[in-house]
């Protein structure tokens, strides 16, 4: 008997069945299919230090916040933490301390959005960026794939700028403006990670963040900065400014996110968007009010309970994140380095030609490169068959091209874990070149 069917997919917006908004779902979802298997695909952060008793803590400690600093009474602290409330946050004047205490940015308060998580943060900024069909943006190859799945909501297309080594390659970007506005269209931004970038792990020196700034301005181009996992370096060495630390134009959007430096339960993140913004009537506002107005209509206001979490978190470490992830650092860097040496292990080059990987200086993934083609169906087969979980690295292009590459996450799990999903991986690569070269007797079996 057929199901009734009341709708077909034709019916809905496009997007709903693009292959980047399937591609978020599918890694979201992938290893509760599998959960014998080892997963090194999530970049959810490192669990061990969460503590649901912490929680109680923070909020307390905004609640002294707001009746302490802030001087509000009983039914004010009530309406604050348990009303609808302000559009724009009632932790952004944490969040401007914090970018100043961790990324020596000076930022206007009032040019903070704190967002639903910063997926809501890419959604504003595209949806307010997108004014008519000849707008696009341009995006870093390869791409996290929840900036291309919003993009894809407001129907602005992503065109790839290569990366490389450096980060971005600069070249690249002045040709993908100019052929871009010489075929009639309007490049409104380019999306960046400059630091241990997802899915790459690529971080860009200061020198080449200082030229990426000129070339935008050269171009009149924004640039979208994504920061995720710059608090994470491996090692002691300085961290480079954000290249909104850098920015004297405002030629920079910043989003941020609370994910992996407090709780990613808690879906707070942020856009500090302070480019000057005019209005028909001759008002000068700011980008981030125009934001706001978006954001009212698509959830209203970010959880107050959420922020409240968040901001005393900030508070109980003076505003400083990096203080407050020492713990989550030291367990990134020695899961990274553990990573890399298991891989030098199990993946001599004399016995494993073609496969190579990526050395990042920190964040959460590395890259590996093999001989043959990576997709969904590799895969399931590799979960079912040989119990480790990982993620192709054709999730983060958007041309359908069958990509040689996985990702390898070190976030969620343990030294032995890693050993254990590493072994298991070494098997099916062996394997998966060993058929691909008819079974070679160089090959390890």
């Amino acid at each position: 008997m057929e199901t009734p069917v009341d709708l077909t997919v034709g019916d809905l917006h496009a997007s709903v069945d693009d292959p980047a908004l399937n591609s978020m779902n599918f890694l979201n979802e992938v290893a509760q299919h599998y959960p014998d298997a080892v997963s090194l695909a999530a970049g959810r952060p490192y669990e061990e230090y969460f503590d649901v008793a912490a929680l109680h803590r923070w909020l307390d400690r905004f609640h002294r916040h707001l009746v302490e600093d802030q001087g509000l009474g009983p039914e004010q602290v009530r309406r604050t933490l348990l009303q609808y409330g302000r559009t724009k946050g009632i932790v952004h004047h944490l969040v401007a301390r914090n970018l100043a205490v961790d990324e020596g940015i000076t930022a206007d308060p009032e040019a903070v959005v704190v967002t639903v998580g910063c997926q809501e943060g890419m959604f504003l900024v595209l949806r307010a960026l997108r004014t008519g069909p000849r707008d696009v943006l341009l995006a870093v190859a390869p791409t996290y794939v929840g900036l291309t799945g919003a993009a894809r909501l407001v129907d602005l297309p992503v065109r790839p700028v290569a990366g490389g080594p450096a980060g971005v390659d600069l070249a690249d970007l002045a040709e993908q403006v100019r052929r871009a506005r010489a075929e009639g269209l309007r490049p409104r931004a380019c999306y960046v990670m400059p630091d241990f970038a997802n899915p790459s792990g690529i971080s860009m020196d200061t020198a080449h963040r200082r030229r990426l700034l000129e070339s935008a301005a050269e171009a009149e181009l924004l640039l979208v900065e994504d920061n995720p996992y710059g608090l994470f370096p491996v090692g002691d060495a300085d961290r480079p400014p954000t290249l909104k630390a850098l920015d004297t134009e405002r030629r920079v959007v910043y989003l941020g996110s609370f994910a992996k430096s407090v709780l990613p339960g808690a879906r707070v993140g942020y856009v500090l968007a302070d480019q000057r913004v005019a209005a028909p009537d001759g008002s000068v506002g700011l980008l981030a009010d125009q934001l706001a107005k978006i954001k009212s209509m698509v959830t209203v206001n970010t959880s107050p309970i959420a922020q409240a979490v968040i901001g005393g978190r900030l508070l109980e470490h003076g505003c400083s994140l990096a203080g407050a992830n020492t713990r989550e650092r030291a367990a990134y860097a020695r899961n990274l380095r553990h990573l890399l040496d298991g891989l030098a292990r199990r993946f001599p080059p004399d016995r494993f030609p073609g496969v190579s990987w990526t050395a990042p200086a920190g964040g959460f993934f590395v890259v590996v490169t093999v001989p043959f083609g990576v997709d969904d169906a590799l895969l399931h087969r590799s979960a079912q068959e040989y119990g480790v979980l990982w993620t192709p690295m054709a999730h983060f292009y958007d041309d359908g091209a069958v990509v040689n590459a996985l990702r390898l996450s070190i976030s969620a799990v343990t030294p032995a874990q890693i050993d254990l999903g590493l072994d298991r991986l070494a098997k099916l690569v062996a394997d998966e070149v060993a058929a691909l070269v008819g079974g070679g007797a160089d090959w390890p079996r």
